[in-house]
């Protein structure tokens, strides 16, 4: 029977409807919000998935086109592979979702968020997060719910709770935030160098608006929640884990306390592969929960370190950044390159500068946004991690990482007008060991300092750890800079990228169940620190501002603008005139709504001239200039010359040659092309050229 559920949020109605549609998920919720609605489903295996030792997770978001009633452009004309801003959002949704399941549970549950309808002030996001946890709060699938989230914006000062598209658009922030009635259990946000304690503020705001949007979620699942189904759980056996425990603690406590990541990995490997031999007798066909309980015994090491003395296995204190390296002008024919090293982590990042017509045509449900000039690509391949894998192309992680990075460096990169470039970054990680992301930040705002593109701040990345004291949540240990093991092992990867003066970005990853604002806050002070020491004392230093020239390999930007009513005179029918004008200089032409015109060259020759052509057509005649011009017609007083594209003028008889001239067609003859100086643009708009003041010109 199909039951509505309505409320408000930020003014506009939000209603959840159940009962009638995809009832055979083990939840299913349409959300409406506005006029967009999105149809949420959750759906679990019946038995658990055997030889993992994860909990397989999958959360889908889908844009369907006819949401916004656009066809899909190909020659298949249907939705092909996720845009990347699907990839983000189903990201999103994990993250927030995950550490709420039981850690030991192995079914397969799949999380599919259907956008049916979307009205561009109400966020399709926000619908499929309500939607999602709706859905698996009614379904029978374990989950420790209910949690809400809200869109967070910055408008003039104020916090400003699933803003509009209006106020999206001049919004100094984007944050995507969720939680449950006591703690925060995801924040991602992009910022325009927004300081810390608004942040915190603002998310202590959107909190509240949860809380109640939970309340409304507890009473759907009073109504028509479902007994959570009782499931084979994965949990080492206690005499396995008793064994583990009591044989190798000492020796992998010793194995695991090593700086360097390949040496640590290989002594725990000896460590795991003489537990498991001495154990096979005792655990016959156990090899499987013997190797899970050497899992859990690092972690237990690793946390315990953390937690009860305040050590690392590296050696380092809490608060302590390791090595910090960074380089630039590294590639000699790309237009701007940076490598940047923390530790064992290491990103190269190149910078190329394109003509505004190479920026990234978007095809998705969000009319807002169908292109964009910045763009930033990451790559992870296998060797960054010592593994042998064939390169597949980027998957979740990598669009994930690379719109981070790109998210953090957006508020500083310089508006068209400023430098009418599209701007493409690729961050290669050679070395993976801890938030990679964030060293692919700084690698970039290396890059494009090199790249001498004039950003308005440099940023800088790092994240910040947390180990949670399991039998007392109350305690815990905050501390900068985590590595791979440390993120493995402990609660919490808070990344937080941004300058000087603010927040940029922001990418939370938890184990527990949610954070508490102190925590925030301390993640907030320590990250803050921590990239004002990196840009201080590795990346300034290497280069303080952008570069005043471009590489000699970068396009040549030229600019001019004309009435708007012109511009069809510049493109001409077909195409055909500014077709003419690249064929004849080389250059690339974007022509801008508002007639903003670029030129895109390595010449810089080339470049001028087909500014002054395209200044010509628009009926700025540049008085005094040559021009390479063809006869079009002939007559007994002179000829006339097409000296630009639908522009003629006339050569008088007396301006043909140098010498005397009897007839005109013993000088030219229709279809000749000549050299031309243009002279006079007289009262009635008629252009008078001169072959004799061109010829005379030109050195013999």
């Amino acid at each position: 029977m199909k039951k509505v559920y309505t409320t408000e949020v930020a003014g506009r109605p939000l209603s959840v409807e159940v009962g009638q549609l995809a009832q055979l998920a083990n939840g299913s919720a349409l959300v409406r919000y506005g006029e967009t609605v999105v149809l949420s489903s959750a759906t679990a295996s019946k038995e658990p998935r055997e030889g993992i030792d994860f909990f397989p997770l999958s959360v889908d978001y889908e844009e369907k086109l006819y949401s916004v009633g656009k066809i899909p452009g190909g020659f298949i004309k249907r939705e092909g592979k996720p845009t990347e801003k699907a990839v983000l959002v189903s990201r999103v949704i994990d993250r927030q979702m995950r550490p709420r399941f039981p850690k030991d549970l192995r079914n397969d549950v799949v999380i599919v968020n259907t956008v049916l309808s979307v009205e561009q002030d109400n966020s399709p996001e926000f619908a499929s997060i309500i939607g999602t946890a709706v859905a698996l709060c009614i379904s029978d699938i374990p989950f420790n719910g209910p949690i809400a989230g809200v869109i967070l914006g910055l408008v003039d000062g104020e916090v400003v709770i699933n803003p509009t598209a209006e106020q999206r658009a001049k919004s100094d922030m984007y944050v995507t935030l969720s939680a449950d009635k006591e703690k925060i259990v995801m924040i991602e946000a992009g910022a325009n160098q927004v300081p810390e304690d608004v942040m915190l503020d603002a998310i202590k705001q959107g909190h509240e608006e949860i809380k109640r949007l939970i309340e409304f979620i507890e009473n759907i699942v009073k109504e028509v929640g479902k007994p959570k189904f009782k499931y084979v759980s994965a949990e080492v056996p206690e005499e396995i884990w008793n064994a583990v425990y009591d044989l190798a603690w000492d020796d992998m406590k010793a194995a695991l306390t090593n700086a360097d990541k390949e040496t640590r990995e290989n002594n725990v490997e000896a460590v795991c592969k003489s537990v498991k031999e001495k154990l096979a007798e005792a655990f016959p066909e156990q090899e499987t929960k013997i190797g899970e309980a050497l899992y859990k015994l690092q972690k237990k090491i690793v946390r315990s370190m953390l937690l009860n003395e305040h050590k690392r296995v590296d050696g380092r204190s809490l608060m302590e950044i390791r090595p910090l390296s960074a380089e630039v002008s590294l590639l000699p024919r790309t237009h701007g390159s940076a490598l940047f090293q923390r530790g064992q982590t290491q990103v190269l990042t190149n910078v190329t500068l394109g003509p505004l017509g190479e920026g990234q045509k978007l095809d998705g449900v969000d009319l807002m946004e169908e292109e964009k000039r910045y763009m930033h690509h990451y790559n992870f391949p296998s060797f960054s991690v010592g593994e042998a894998k064939p390169s597949r192309g980027p998957g979740r992680r990598e669009i994930g990482h690379g719109a981070l990075a790109e998210r953090a460096l957006e508020p500083v990169i310089p508006s068209e007008e400023e430098f009418p470039y599209a701007i493409r970054l690729v961050s290669e990680v050679l070395m993976s060991n801890g938030s990679t992301s964030q060293g692919s930040v700084c690698a970039s705002t290396l890059a494009l300092m090199d790249a001498g593109v004039p950003i308005k701040a440099p940023v800088a990345g790092i994240s910040s750890g947390l180990v949670v004291d399991e039998e007392n949540p109350d305690r815990f240990i905050t501390f900068m800079d985590i590595q791979g093991i440390e993120d493995f092992f402990g609660d919490m990867d808070f990344k937080v990228a941004g300058t000087k003066n603010g927040i940029t970005a922001i990418q939370v990853d938890i184990k527990v169940e949610g954070l508490t604002y102190e925590i925030i806050r301390q993640a907030f002070e320590i990250t803050r620190k921590g990239r004002i020491q990196i840009l201080d004392e590795c990346m300034l230093p290497v280069i303080s501002k952008p570069r005043e020239s471009l590489s000699p390999h970068a396009p040549k930007i030229f600019q001019t603008k004309v009435d708007v009513d012109k511009i069809r005179e510049v493109i001409g029918p077909g195409g055909k005139v500014i077709n003419k004008i690249i064929a004849e200089t080389g250059v690339k032409i974007d022509i801008e709504e508002d007639g903003s015109v670029y030129v895109a060259t390595a010449d810089e020759e080339a470049g001028m001239k087909a500014i002054r052509i395209i200044e010509g057509i628009t009926g700025n005649i540049p008085i005094g200039e040559i021009f390479t011009g063809k006869v079009t017609r002939i007559m007994q007083f002179g000829a006339f010359v097409e000296f630009l594209p639908g522009k003629e003028g006339l050569v008088h008889i007396s301006k043909l040659d140098t010498k005397r001239v009897n007839k005109v067609e013993d000088v030219v003859n229709v279809g000749d092309e000549i050299l031309v100086k243009v002279m006079e643009v007289d009262k009635q708009g008629r252009i008078n050229l001169s072959r004799k003041d061109a010829l005379a010109e030109i050195p013999s």
